[in-house]
C-alpha cells in the first residue's frame, strides 16, 4: 500500500515533530486564514490528532480564524476557512473579528491585533500550543527585510520554530509544498490578493478536483507579470515576494531562499548565546530585590521611581560590548520601552551613560522612558527624579546626544 503524496507526508511529519512534547489530552490550536499554508497545516494537525486518538493518546485539536475586516468579503473568507477546519474534524473552531489600529503601520497593526486574538483564544481553551503556518519562504522574506533595514541579529535570526506556545512546524518546507499538499487532499485554499500572487490567468499546479493553485509569475520569465501599478499597492512583504526574491534567484541562481533561512538558523544559535550572557549580566548588575525574573525594578529600591530598572554601572562597564548592549536593550524593554520602537541608536546612547559619563543629561527613550545616571547607578524609568539623582525634569539632551525618531523594526513579519 502506497503512502500519502510527498508534500502531504512532509506536512504530517513536521506537525508530529512539533507536537512531540505535547502531553496527551492537551489542546492544540492552529491559526488558519484559509490560505494554502495554514490550511495544509490544519489538515496535518487533524491527521496527527486522529493518529494519536487511535493510539489511545488523545489530542484536542481546534482552530482559530482571525477576521481582520480589512477587505471586502473578509467575513465570508473567515467563515469558509472555519468550515474547512470543521470538515477536517477540528474542534473547537472559533472565528474572531478584530479591530486593526494604526500603530506600527498597516502590517504591524494587523499583526498586533491578530496575535492578541490568538492569545485570547488560546487562553480561553487552555491551549498548550498554537500552530502557525509560516514556511521557509516566509522566513527568507523576514531575513531579507531585516537585512534591508539594518536590523540587529535578533531580527536576522528570523522566526523561531518554538517561542512559548507558538510553534511553526513548516519553517523547513516551501510554499509550493503546502500548495501541493492542499491540491493532493482536494483542499481549496483562499488566495489573498494582497500577497501579490496572480489568481486569474496565472500558471497552476496540482491536480485535485476543483483545485487551482496559483504560482507566482516572475516578470521577464516568459509570462506577463503583475504591472508596476499593481505592485505599488501591495504590502512591502508581498513586493519582496513577487519582485525582490525572484530577481535574486535570477541573478544569483537558485537557492537564495534556502540560504537566507540557513542564515537565520545560524544566527538563532548565536543569539541564544548572547541572550544567555546578557541575562546573567543583568542578574549581576541589578540593584535591589527584583520583581522581574531578569532585572530588578527601580520601584523595589526605597525612594526610587516606580516602573523602572536600576543597574550597577561598574558591572555593566566591565562586560563585553555585545553582551552589555544586549543587556541594556533588554533592561529598556523591562522598563517599559516598546520593542518595535527601541533602536540600536537608543541603546548606544544609553551605553554612553555607562562608558562616556561626563555629567550629561537624560537619554530619552520610546514609551516615555528616560535613562539617567547618578551615584554609580543607571536608572531606566519614567522621567521622575531617582533618589540621589539630580532633578532632570524638563532637561534636554546635550547637543549631539539625541536619538533619532523611533522607527518600527519588523522583527517578525508575521509576529
Amino acid at each position: 500500500m502506497s503512502g500519502p503524496p510527498p508534500a502531504v507526508a512532509a506536512v504530517r511529519v513536521a506537525v508530529r515533530r512539533a507536537l512531540a512534547d505535547v502531553e496527551d489530552g492537551a489542546t492544540v490550536l492552529v491559526a488558519c486564514s484559509g490560505g494554502a499554508d495554514s490550511l495544509a497545516l490544519a489538515a496535518g494537525l487533524a491527521w496527527e490528532a486522529a493518529v494519536r486518538a487511535r493510539a489511545g493518546r488523545p489530542l484536542r485539536a481546534g482552530a482559530v480564524v482571525v477576521d481582520h475586516g480589512l477587505q471586502d468579503g473578509s467575513h465570508d473568507v473567515a467563515q469558509d476557512a472555519a468550515d474547512a477546519c470543521r470538515a477536517l474534524g477540528l474542534e473547537p473552531v472559533r472565528v474572531v473579528r478584530v479591530e486593526v489600529g494604526a500603530a506600527g503601520g498597516p502590517e504591524g497593526a494587523a499583526r498586533t491585533a491578530r496575535y492578541a486574538a490568538l492569545d485570547a483564544a488560546a487562553d480561553a481553551v487552555g491551549a498548550a500550543a498554537v500552530l502557525l503556518g509560516h514556511t521557509l519562504d516566509d522566513q527568507a522574506e523576514t531575513v531579507l527585510l531585516a537585512l534591508a533595514r539594518g536590523s540587529g541579529e535578533r531580527a536576522l535570526a528570523g522566526m523561531r520554530p518554538v517561542r512559548g506556545r507558538w510553534r511553526r512546524p513548516l519553517l523547513g518546507l516551501r510554499r509550493v509544498d503546502t500548495e501541493a499538499a492542499c491540491a493532493a487532499q482536494a483542499l481549496v485554499p483562499w488566495h489573498d490578493p494582497t500577497n501579490g500572487r496572480p489568481v486569474d490567468g496565472g500558471a497552476t499546479t496540482g491536480a485535485g478536483a476543483g483545485v487551482a493553485v496559483p504560482v507566482p509569475v516572475a516578470p521577464g520569465a516568459g509570462e506577463v507579470g503583475p504591472s508596476a501599478g499593481d505592485l505599488a499597492v501591495l504590502p512591502l512583504r508581498s513586493r519582496v515576494r513577487v519582485e525582490v526574491l525572484p530577481l535574486l534567484e535570477r541573478v544569483l541562481g537558485p537557492g537564495v531562499a534556502q540560504a537566507l533561512a540557513r542564515t537565520a538558523d545560524a544566527l538563532a544559535d548565536a543569539t541564544d548565546v548572547v541572550d544567555d550572557a546578557a541575562a546573567h549580566l543583568l542578574a549581576a548588575a541589578r540593584v535591589g530585590p527584583p520583581t522581574d525574573p531578569v532585572v530588578g525594578r527601580a520601584s523595589d529600591r526605597p525612594g526610587a521611581p516606580a516602573d523602572g530598572v536600576v543597574l550597577d554601572v561598574a558591572t555593566l562597564a566591565a562586560a563585553l560590548p555585545g553582551t552589555r548592549r544586549r543587556a541594556l536593550h533588554d533592561a529598556a524593554l523591562a522598563a517599559g520601552c516598546p520593542a518595535g520602537a527601541l533602536t540600536r541608536a537608543h541603546v548606544l546612547a544609553v551605553e554612553a551613560l555607562v562608558l562616556d559619563w561626563h555629567g550629561q543629561g537624560p537619554v530619552h527613550l520610546p514609551g516615555g522612558r528616560v535613562a539617567t545616571r547618578a551615584c554609580g547607578r543607571l536608572y531606566l524609568d519614567r522621567p521622575t527624579r531617582p533618589a540621589g539623582a539630580p532633578d532632570i525634569s524638563g532637561g534636554a539632551l546635550p547637543a549631539g546626544r539625541g536619538t533619532p525618531a523611533a522607527r518600527h523594526d519588523d522583527h517578525d513579519d508575521q509576529e
